[in-house]
């Protein structure tokens, strides 16, 4: 069943599209404005693979210059040009900038490595190194979104990257972010409580345990903490993203703890999550940087590559409307095994007993009062059960852009129809106990064996309601 519904979000284009490996631009040339050059470059990644990228730098330059290699958020096979505004304007602040077009071999919707991306980069960094006019000892990596991941990962393993600098990056694991991403969309339409705090966690978490959340775990605290160079974080305060106000803090705290306080943190009021310009609170990527943050990219790099390391910069945070939630691996008892476990014994519980009924009643057959409740729980159950599934996957491959139904005091009408069933369910549940116990004497064997497998069924639920937070507020 899980396999089922993740596998069909895996074919919809949510936001992981798969587009042709690595390709180069038409004629291999990116267009530039003018006192720019454009140079095609080309370099092995992880596994051999081939990449095309193209360095862009000032015409003219006195002396060898930093460089910046550009690592992109996720997809599959996003092209250079996807971040080519930053690349255009960090070079006209005086750098050689690198971008590239990213791998789709090996990247995949339920299947990435930070570490291949990571190796990739490295791999852009040295190519970017060997270009002339740029100075080898202070060329770094920049990366946005999920490069905010893998530039760090990167710089921990090389010497070679004289800096680092992350954009909308996040110090937590990528299954708490992309929880925050999707439960403050539903917020955003006024949706609270246990859809929040447990169906939509709890969904995320029992994705992750099955193996369908590539790197939803992936520990970046304990990669910062190996990082030596210097690094910028900049956040955009309408990033609807990643958590703005959350992350700042966790990274210190992870450098810090590495020994590296040479860091610079920077918000910019009213970006978006890539630090561009947002006329609608960060819902809408406008096509311009926010104003000063190509400057800031430019400057810092020419300090710290001069030798002007700064010394643990972070001002206080930008407001953040929700805070973020962990998400740990789950629990052996609340683990993907035992939720099929759950699934299989509500399916076989709660189908089996109305079918029988069913029977009985074409050979008109005398139905108990016992029956009436059990028929009640069995298909209340299923229905919770079912729909539960179906709801949250439907919200999951929503994305950002959730349509939940109507909400009243904070509740989805579908979730409160859900809520209404595990309700119902447990009431038949309590009922179908009471009056089995009062009719034992006058039930057969094969129906005492019936009854029994759906009150365990009914027993088991209960909790399992409660962990997904159909009985909760």
């Amino acid at each position: 069943m899980l396999a089922l519904l993740f596998g069909v979000l895996g074919a919809a284009p949510v936001r992981a599209s798969t587009v042709a490996p690595t390709r180069a631009s038409a004629t291999g040339a990116v267009p530039v404005p003018p006192g720019l050059s454009s140079t095609d470059v080309s370099f092995k990644g992880f596994g051999g693979l081939t990449l095309h990228g193209t360095m862009l730098a000032p015409q003219k330059a006195s002396r060898p210059r930093p460089g910046v290699v550009l690592v992109t958020g996720s997809g599959s096979g996003v092209p250079r040009e996807h971040l080519l505004t930053e690349a255009v304007e960090f070079a006209r602040q005086g750098l050689a900038v690198l971008i590239y077009d990213k791998r789709s071999v090996g990247y995949t919707r339920f299947r990435r490595s930070y570490s291949e991306l990571a190796d990739d980069a490295l791999a852009a960094v040295r190519a970017l190194r060997a270009q002339p006019g740029v100075d080898p000892a202070k060329v770094g990596l920049w990366g946005l979104s999920e490069g905010g991941w893998v530039a760090p990962l990167a710089a921990s393993r090389s010497d070679d990257v004289a800096f680092v600098i992350v954009v909308g990056g996040n110090a937590m694991t990528p299954i708490r972010q992309q929880l925050w991403n999707e439960t403050s969309a539903l917020r955003r339409v006024g949706v609270s409580g246990s859809l929040i705090d447990q169906g939509k966690r709890n969904f995320a978490r029992l994705g992750a345990d099955a193996g369908l959340f590539a790197e939803a775990h992936f520990d970046a605290q304990a990669v910062l903490r190996r990082v030596r160079q210097p690094l910028l974080g900049v956040w955009g305060s309408r990033d609807l993203q990643t958590p703005p106000g959350d992350n700042p803090p966790l990274f210190a705290r992870a450098l810090e703890r590495g020994g590296n306080t040479h860091y610079t943190f920077r918000f910019f009021a009213g970006a978006d999550h890539a630090a561009h310009v947002s006329p609608d609170g960060g819902v809408t990527r406008g096509a311009a940087l926010a104003p000063g943050y190509a400057e800031l990219v430019g400057s810092w790099v020419r300090d710290v590559t001069s030798g002007r390391l700064p010394n643990a910069d972070a001002p206080t945070p930008p407001e953040q409307d929700h805070p973020s939630t962990p998400a740990p691996p789950s629990a052996w008892w609340e683990s993907a095994w035992m939720q099929l476990a759950a699934f299989v014994l509500f399916v076989v519980a709660f189908t089996a007993y109305p079918l029988v009924a069913v029977v009985r009643r074409v050979r008109r057959r005398k139905v108990t009062l016992v029956g009436r409740w059990a028929r009640l729980l069995a298909g209340t159950g299923f229905l919770a059960v079912i729909g539960l599934f179906f709801y949250l996957f439907y919200l999951m491959a929503a994305g950002r852009s959730p349509d939940p139904g109507s909400v009243i005091a904070g509740r989805p009408l579908p979730w409160l129809a859900l809520q209404g069933l595990a309700v119902a369910a447990t009431v038949s549940c309590v009922a179908t106990t009471v009056t089995w116990r009062r009719a034992a004497a006058t039930l057969s064997r094969g129906e005492h064996a019936r009854l029994a497998l759906l009150v365990i069924a009914g027993a088991v639920f209960v909790p399992w309601a409660l962990y997904w937070g159909l009985l909760l507020p």
